[in-house]
């Protein structure tokens, strides 16, 4: 049986840089931050992504956890 295991998070944050004048359409920028602790949980990775949202320029638009992980034989 296989098993995984998560390796890797990182966070990104999605800033809204202004809105497309032709197609109305958010222009988006983005900040991501690696390294992240695994066992973060949402809460924490929320406050922490507000918390750096109020230092930006830009208004927070979504906040993304991006999870890696290796998949190995379990035996």
């Amino acid at each position: 049986m296989a098993v995984q295991y998560l390796t890797n998070t990182s966070l990104q944050l999605v800033f809204q840089a202004g809105t497309d004048m032709d197609t109305g359409k958010p222009i988006l920028k983005y900040k991501s931050f690696n390294n992240v602790k695994t066992d973060a949980t949402a809460d924490k990775l929320f406050a922490a992504a507000t918390a750096i949202a109020d230092l930006q320029e830009h208004p927070l638009y979504n906040i993304v956890r991006r999870d890696q992980s290796e998949i190995r034989d379990g035996e």
